[in-house]
């Protein structure tokens, strides 16, 4: 079940059914599963699809092309925009990914946006 919700997740289905779409828009995420009509808006993805993207993007993409002499060669009126225009597309390709698959293991473990009351941070606040 742990991995089989983080796959639908990743395919942007509902992770309790995997029929139901995940996401309305591009990162927006249903309040309901269409096919099963379970509560999708309790799982608190939050911040995490960045960090994940941020963390893919960086060590895939950036770390290896700073080994290729032309990075420091050519000029940054050039380097720019051949750097940053795919580095944008690829992190926007990544964060529906992330947020699905995110979505999946938060099902999976039974992480609820609820238990956020719980957590021994919030109760000192108190």
């Amino acid at each position: 079940m742990f991995v089989q919700s983080m796959l639908r997740g990743l395919k942007g289905r509902c992770p309790h059914c995997g029929q139901g779409k995940l996401f309305r828009s591009y990162l927006k995420v249903q309040d309901a599963c269409p096919t099963c009509a379970h509560n999708l808006s309790k799982y608190p993805a939050d911040d995490g699809p960045a960090y994940f993207t941020i963390l893919m993007v960086g060590h895939m993409v950036v770390a290896p092309l700073l080994l290729f002499p032309v990075i420091w060669q050519a000029s940054p009126a050039i380097i720019l925009p051949a750097t940053l225009i795919p580095l944008a597309l690829v992190s926007l390709l990544l964060l529906p990914l992330n947020k699905g698959w995110l979505i999946g293991l938060l099902y999976a473990l039974g992480v609820k946006r609820s238990d956020g009351a719980i957590h021994t941070a919030d109760l000192a606040d108190r």
